[in-house]
């Protein structure tokens, strides 16, 4: 029998895979236990029209990202923190306050866990910095550490 899985199922597949099952295990397994239903063309519809509107979601996602990460590139974000003698600086600049000043600066929000710092920023200068914003998409922003008055 012919099962469309509507969650993962271990031994079978992941969710949304057509899978050929015994009749026994299908009428008394993955059926009663609403892990599966029967592939008619009803089913087999539904499955289609679900896996065109995720692919659509998923490129309206991709696409959004893209146009955030060039609005991005143009922003700089100004932080400042507190320096000792010489220009030494005390700490380093940490992702939650890049994600801050940038909500405070240009009026847009991003999770401080997207950020990607490959090494602390504990000098004051220019920085550019990596921000994951989808799995395919990475954009840049500037980031510049000035002294604290």
């Amino acid at each position: 029998m012919k099962v469309i899985l509507l969650q993962d199922v271990k031994s079978l597949g992941k969710k949304g895979d057509v899978v050929d099952v015994n009749d026994g295990y299908a009428r008394n397994f993955v059926l009663p236990k609403k892990l599966g239903v029967e592939a008619n063309g009803k089913n087999m519809n539904d499955l289609k029209l679900q896996k065109a509107n995720t692919e659509k979601i998923a490129k309206e996602q991709l696409e959004a990202a893209q146009a955030f990460a060039k609005e991005m590139e143009s922003d700089e974000v100004i932080v400042s923190i507190k320096a000792g003698e010489g220009g030494r600086t005390f700490g380093s600049v940490s992702t939650k306050e890049i994600a801050e000043a940038y909500k405070k600066q240009c009026g847009k929000e991003i999770d401080k866990k997207k950020i990607q710092l490959p090494e602390a920023i504990k000098n004051f200068g220019v920085y550019e910095v990596a921000v994951k914003l989808h799995p395919k998409v990475t954009g840049t922003l500037k980031v510049k550490v000035t002294e604290l008055k």
